[in-house]
């Protein structure tokens, strides 16, 4: 499943080389030839020498080649007055040839053929030619700063993408959707394909939150977004959700190279939940609370945030080497090592990467072979996530230390005997200082390419790719015997792990590329055959207390999977103008019974570039105009397990025999299964253009898309009796979406010292949910889903609304006062009786906008850039609000009291009200994530070229929301790690 990831700048700089093979054998000849000697030096636009770059006396055969210090001498014709220089990818230049004979000259690159060449999936295509919806962004264009996964780079960058960090630590992961998932409760996460090898979705063991962070950002070239059926059909069973192309850098033709970048942080906390301060909740339990409940009321004054948050440092260093070792063999070469503290103390991850990247070809570029080998080792160390709640409502009137060495030496809540309360919470501080957890991960992505053009027939390539993937992850966690949070179980001391994940992967198709020009087409196909196989095994483990006896039994796992697939693309154009793609992919998985196993999913699309006819040819305001339609159907069998189709036995645990007589056996309990689980499958079409004007100075594109899900794999209630479960995965349901999309991108300046670019993007989303019932034409079917608080679901799947609204009753209001009147909701169907039947679907946690917003100034050597997001119409529960916010829970027990939420102030509710529509907030919000300035100081001296950037990110937040942060997973505000600022410089220096 290898996609042609050649670096456009890799393949140019290849055929440069044959390039300068031909001028070596010239060179002779030219020699001879009378006329003037003329000498110079050539740079790139960093002032770094051009190897290789062509200088010819303009209008004549006579030229040479710059050495490897980009200097050239070359003989001219006498009369000749100009010189013409050009380098592959950089913009020709024509310089008068000046009295002295000497002449510097210095070559910019040339954007628009370097940015043409697209990755998709199995080969590369001109963007022009592209008749999907496909954005490709590449490395000069990402996210800047301190970047701990590599999703993260396109953020707030391409329409229709949403990322969101799922949470402040160094070591969460992001949720990543494309026109918002296809799927309910199976996967709706896109398909991840680097360097050719399809990633498995999922964690591992040591790092299950953030499996893309063993992938060093720094290595990444460019990231290709496939959005609708017709550019993702190609890839089948996997590409409901949409796919991520990533594809690393490459060695580049010139001589050896190094770089080198530091970057160095700091990050604080942002904006924390809005508690009692300290005043206003020694004033509420003394005015309102009972002679006990004062008599709690300590002497000290303790801010908890500020005990377990701290400014966290962080660094992320990158050293690579780049060129060619010999003739037509380009090699790369990395390594990388970061580390960033988290703002929650004792949080960390570390991170070590190193990558190297082969891509020699032979036999004049007939035969190209490309070896990629990644390898990563994470060390992280992860804090005790619990503490932000507790340091939110630990009552603020108590000292941290006890002053004794009971649960060592921390102020915790106890009876009147000093043993630790029940239901009671642990000292926040206490809670992360005596929980370590930590974990080893390993990842090693590697793969191998073949790619044969045939000697016989030229236009016919062979490609082969071998993809293997293997990560191990394992972890220790380890809790003092005398430590509050295990007092009664003697502590922790285990370890867990290694659990094992294995990808292998074979890819081979052929591919005919040929134009024909009698008949002004060109045709592009390519057949394919795929075989990819997946295993996860973890060993059983027991959580064993410090003595060594287990608290708890983990059954061991082994997961396996295999994909088998056939495939086939024409890509047609006539006269550049007409273009058809037409794919079809045939899946088969080890997940379904062999009735069920196999899928076919086809796709088609056309395009019309309209500024190629006679009528709009030449136009000098609208210089590019295409028009696109799509259809395709492509498969779900992600976020399921592997066996659900089965009969699978399950063995008892230890401590869960049954007797028989007089002796203990273990017993074997049947899981749930449906035997004819199928494809999900999704049905999209897609409209659109892509359009330029003046000259491309102002470019952009539009798209509306309608997608169809049906056999949604889905776990719904089992009917009594019929099966082992009370929720089954089973086909069932249909769900509908669509949307608009809207990218610009503008260069309203662009002079010898200044350049503005501006890009924008807009996505408007909308889905719907059809039906959910298992038998056709049954009942309307509500099933509780999505975020949950305190044993109470707030989000629901209904028939005919958006998924997971949330589900809650219509709060009363004081009429006097304007204030909410606890457990006062309103009878909606009217029957005189306040009960669930009054409940009602109220707002969604998905945005109606996403919007993203970029721009970057130049002037001369400095740079300005900043990056926006927003989101309009995404609502919020509010669950810290409402779990903090209410009288009783000020105190749980008789013997510690708890800050509560500003809330209580304007409602003074005494009793929580989980299911209030009152807490549901819109989560509207505009975020500024990066601002920077940078300045390229350019060739320093002889030896290197240095570059230094300042940049805030996390800049800030607009919003009506009255939590900490309205971008929060599921649309459920509980306890949330905030989100850093963060402030770093960055050095750049070139070698």
């Amino acid at each position: 499943m290898k996609n042609k990831l050649w670096n456009v700048g890799v393949t140019q700089r290849l055929c440069l080389c044959l390039l300068c093979i031909a001028w070596l054998g010239m060179a002779p000849s030219l020699w001879a030839q009378g006329g003037r000697e003329v000498s110079g030096h050539v740079v790139d636009e960093t002032d770094a020498p051009m190897i290789g770059a062509s200088v010819t006396a303009k209008g004549t055969s006579t030229g040479v080649i710059t050495d490897l210090e980009g200097n050239f001498v070359l003989k001219v014709p006498d009369g000749t007055r100009e010189l013409q220089i050009s380098y592959v990818g950089y913009h020709t230049l024509v310089v008068p040839v000046p009295a002295d004979g000497r002449v510097f000259a210095k070559l910019q690159p040339d954007t628009q053929v370097l940015s043409d060449v697209v990755v998709i999936g199995y080969g590369t295509t001109r963007k022009s030619d592209l008749t999907g919806s496909v954005t490709n962004v590449k490395s000069e264009d990402f996210n800047a700063g301190l970047i701990a996964s590599p999703e993260q780079l396109i953020n707030g960058k391409v329409s229709g993408v949403q990322i969101m960090s799922n949470s402040g630590s160094p070591t969460a992961g992001s949720t990543i959707r494309i026109r918002g998932g296809a799927s309910l409760t199976a996967s709706n996460d896109p398909l991840i394909v680097l360097d050719g090898v399809p990633l498995e979705t999922g964690g591992i063991s040591g790092n299950s939150g953030n499996f893309l962070s063993l992938i060093n950002p720094n290595d990444i070239e460019s990231m290709t977004i496939l959005k609708d059926a017709s550019s993702t059909a190609i890839y089948g069973s996997r590409a409901s959700n949409g796919v991520i192309i990533i594809t690393t850098k490459k060695g580049s033709s010139g001589r050896l190279k190094v770089s080198f970048s530091t970057t160095q942080s700091l990050q604080t906390k942002t904006a924390l939940t809005d508690m009692l301060t300290y005043d206003e909740f020694v004033n509420v339990v003394n005015t309102q609370g009972s002679a006990a409940q004062r008599a709690l009321l300590g002497t000290a004054r303790t801010d908890w945030n500020d005990e377990i948050y701290r400014l966290a440092y962080g660094t992320d260093n990158n050293l690579s080497v780049s060129g060619r070792v010999a003739e037509n063999f380009p090699i790369r070469a990395s390594v990388g090592y970061y580390v960033q503290n988290g703002l929650l103390d004792t949080d960390k991850a570390k991170r070590l990467t190193g990558s190297v990247s082969l891509t020699p070809s032979f036999f004049d570029d007939h035969l190209k072979l490309t070896l990629n080998v990644k390898g990563s080792l994470n060390n992280n160390r992860f804090a005790n996530t619990d503490a932000i709640w507790n340091a939110a409502t630990w009552n603020p009137t108590l000292p941290v230390y006890s002053g004794n060495d009971t649960f060592g030496g921390y102020t915790e809540a106890t009876d009147n005997v000093g043993q630790l309360v029940n239901g009671g919470t642990v000292n926040p501080v206490g809670a992360i200082k005596q929980y370590k957890s930590t974990s080893r991960v390993s990842r090693f992505v590697g793969n191998f390419d073949v790619d044969y053009k045939m000697h016989f027939l030229p236009e016919l390539k062979f490609h082969a790719t071998l993809g293997y993937d293997h990560a191990k992850g394992q972890g220790e966690i380890y809790v003092p015997a005398y430590a509050a949070q295990y007092a009664t179980t003697h502590g922790r001391d285990y370890e867990y792990g290694p659990q094992k994940n294995v990808n292998r992967l074979l890819t081979t198709y052929l591919n005919y590329n040929k134009y024909f020009e009698s008949w002004k087409s060109n045709v592009d196909v390519t057949v394919g055959y795929d075989y990819q196989y997946w295993k996860t095994t973890s060993p059983a483990y027991d959580e064993l207390d410090t003595e060594g006896t287990a608290q708890n039994t983990i059954a061991a796992s082994d997961q396996r999977h295999v994909l088998l697939s056939y495939y086939a693309r024409l890509n047609y154009s006539f006269d550049s103008r007409y273009m058809l793609t037409a794919t079809v992919r045939r899946d088969g998985t080890s997940r379904f019974s062999p009735d069920n196993r196999w899928g076919t999913f086809p796709s088609v699309a056309l395009g019309w570039r309209v500024t190629e006819e006679d009528f709009l040819k030449d136009n000098p305001v609208l210089s590019n105009l295409k028009l696109r339609a799509s259809y395709g159907v492509t498969g779900q069998q992600e976020g399921i397990g592997n066996y659900n189709y089965l009969p699978v036995y399950t063995i008892s645990q230890t401590g869960a025999e049954a007797l028989f007589g007089t002796q203990y056996h273990y017993t074997y309990r049947p899981e749930a299964y449906v035997s004819d689980l199928k494809w999900e499958t999704t049905t999209a079409w897609n409209v659109g253009f892509d359009f330029g004007f003046l000259d491309d100075r102002i470019t952009g594109s539009f798209d509306y898309y309608t997608r169809q899900t049906k056999d949604l794999l889905a776990t719904v209630p089992s009917p009594a009796g019929v099966n082992f479960d009370r929720s089954i995965l089973t086909n069932v349901g249909n769900v509908d979406s669509q949307g608009f999309e809207v990218s610009l991108n503008a260069t309203p300046v662009k002079t010898e010292d200044w350049n503005w670019d501006v890009s924008f993007n807009m996505t408007w989303q909308k889905m719907k949910v059809k039906n959910l019932s298992l038998v056709q034409g049954g009942a309307a079917t509500n099933i509780e889903a999505g975020a949950w608080i305190d044993g109470h679901c707030v989000q629901v799947l209904s028939e005919g609304f958006e998924p997971y609204m949330f589900y809650v009753y219509k709060q009363l209001y004081d009429e006097a006062t304007g204030r909410p009147v606890e457990g006062a909701y309103a009878d909606l169907n009217g029957d005189g009786v306040i009960n669930s039947s009054d409940r009602y679907r109220y707002k969604s946690p998905t945005p109606d906008f996403i919007f993203g917003f970029s721009t970057s100034l130049n002037w001369k050597k400095w740079t300005l850039s900043t990056s926006l997001r927003a989101n309009v119409g995404n609502y919020v529960y509010n669950g810290m609000a409402m779990n903090t916010g209410a009288w009783e829970t000020m105190s749980y027990n008789t013997y510690q009291l708890n800050n509560l939420h500003h809330s209580y102030l304007e409602t003074g509710f005494q009793s929580r009200q989980h299911l209030s529509d009152y807490y549901v907030e819109n989560g509207s919000f505009l975020k500024m994530d990066n601002l920077s300035l940078s300045y390229n100081f350019g060739r320093v001296c002889r030896w290197f070229g240095l570059s230094a950037s300042l940049l805030v990110q996390n800049v800030f937040c607009i919003t009506k929301y009255s939590g900490a942060d309205p971008e929060v997973p599921s649309g459920m505000d509980a306890s949330f790690y905030p989100r850093p600022r963060t402030y770093s410089l960055t050095l750049g220096f070139d070698f």
